[in-house]
């Protein structure tokens, strides 16, 4: 049986002949190198399609501090109007909904005289930072 003190020597021995004579050889297949340059291609692409953001108007819903009359607000806006996106955060102690990405603001006017049909506290236009579609007819003359 060893020693501990031999099993050390032992162990340094060998680590200094490992460490003297270590290199690491890459074998890389060149087919890597294409998939990174095609997935390079499709984040371009699906990067300059994907949705922006600028500045714009939204409506909003409703602002109150029972969480159940936000949801149900939210519901209903589903519900009447799929077309819209709809957004509900908290800011305590307050729930507020906002529903719309609009460009225009006389698209918002539309929606603020469809939408007070159904909540008659009041629905209002607020500027906002919005989701804007890119715009296909750009993207297609190049």
């Amino acid at each position: 049986m060893q020693s501990f003190s031999q099993t050390v020597r032992q162990f340094n021995d060998s680590s200094k002949h490992i460490l003297d004579s270590s290199s690491v050889i890459v074998h890389k297949d060149p087919r890597v190198d294409l998939l990174v340059k095609k997935q390079a291609q499709i984040n371009e692409v699906t990067t300059r399609e994907s949705r922006k953001s600028g500045k714009g108007y939204r409506l909003m819903i409703i602002s109150t501090i029972d969480r159940d009359e936000a949801i149900g607000a939210k519901t209903k806006i589903y519900t009447y109007f799929p077309e819209l996106q709809a957004y509900l955060w908290h800011q305590s102690p307050y729930y507020k909904l906002k529903a719309g990405n609009f460009k225009d603001r006389k698209e918002a006017e539309e929606y603020q005289k469809k939408l007070n049909l159904y909540f008659p506290k009041g629905v209002f236009i607020m500027n906002d930072i919005v989701e804007l579609k890119p715009d296909k007819s750009k993207d297609e003359n190049f």
